[in-house]
């Protein structure tokens, strides 16, 4: 089914279309709508970008890291979610996987077309999954893609269950620890614009199962990138895959390894026998 294109004069207000998204639904079959959400002529905030870096753990640069192009897409993503023929919201719905190429260095300054569906609605044991797939153009050329993947729990979805094996962890001595500080989701947020409350209120963190506010996955992964950051070549691809919250404040080490591709990573608790994150980096030498 071909999708129309919804032009949008500018990326959605994050306070309204989170509210919309955050509406619990009644359905219990998934649903996803057909359209692609497009913003033109996008200009960078260079502030929120310099302060996003050093939330992250990014240096100063002239071009964007990765996971900044992924920031820029999720109004999209919440849109999407919060539109009237979604039944999948962001209640219920579980952040487990990201992927995303960078095509080639973004510079500061690029105008940019940011584009954003929703694809690949599939049954899982534990409910329905989707594909929420982000792109970044410059111009005709695409510089960045990405992949956010989401498990509806609960909810049902036409087609076979996949058995999709769980990506494996062995106990590792961690290279780094990071320590992080009971304010970073109240940060993170800021730069993200990300408003959802587990990041930064207990009592909203304890209404979904946590004792504690949790950090961002993705702030994790944009810290995990930062660590690798003078490693990695001009274009590679990342992928992660989220396995535990990771509770504020709290402490967590970092390893690192070589592969013929590139570079794995995994975020640990403290002494390495539990996986918070595990990620790949492919096309760095």
């Amino acid at each position: 089914m071909e999708r129309r294109e919804q032009h949008l004069d500018e990326l959605p207000s994050m306070g309204t279309a989170f509210a919309r998204a955050l509406v619990p639904s009644r359905a219990k079959a998934a649903k996803i709508p057909r359209q692609v959400a497009v913003v033109d002529n996008q200009r960078q905030d260079l502030a929120r970008l310099a302060e996003y870096n050093r939330v992250c753990g990014f240096t100063l640069r002239d071009t964007v890291p990765p996971t900044w192009l992924h920031v820029l897409t999720f109004p999209l993503h919440v849109h999407l979610l919060g539109a009237p023929d979604s039944s999948i919201k962001l209640v219920g719905a579980v952040h487990v996987s990201n992927s995303m190429t960078l095509h080639r260095p973004v510079g500061l300054e690029e105008k940019l077309q940011v584009r954003v569906h929703i694809d690949n609605l599939r049954p899982h044991k534990r409910g329905a999954m989707i594909d929420l797939i982000g792109q970044v153009r410059v111009g005709d050329e695409t510089v960045w893609d990405g992949t956010s993947t989401y498990l509806a729990t609960g909810m049902s979805a036409p087609g076979e269950v996949e058995d999709v094996e769980r990506q494996s962890f062995e106990p590792l001595q961690p290279q780094a620890k990071w320590r992080l500080a009971k304010d970073l989701g109240r940060r993170y947020r800021k730069v993200s614009h990300d408003p959802n409350p587990i990041h930064t209120s207990t009592v909203a963190a304890k209404a979904f199962g946590f004792a504690r506010p949790i950090i961002h996955g993705m702030w994790t992964h944009a810290r995990a990138l930062a660590a690798l950051e003078g490693r990695l070549p001009e274009a590679y691809e990342t992928s992660v895959s989220f396995l535990r919250p990771i509770l504020l404040p709290g402490t967590v080490g970092f390893a690192t390894s070589a592969t013929e591709q590139g570079y794995d990573a995994a975020v640990t608790n403290r002494d390495g026998s539990k996986a918070h994150l595990l990620m790949g980096v492919t096309g760095a030498p």
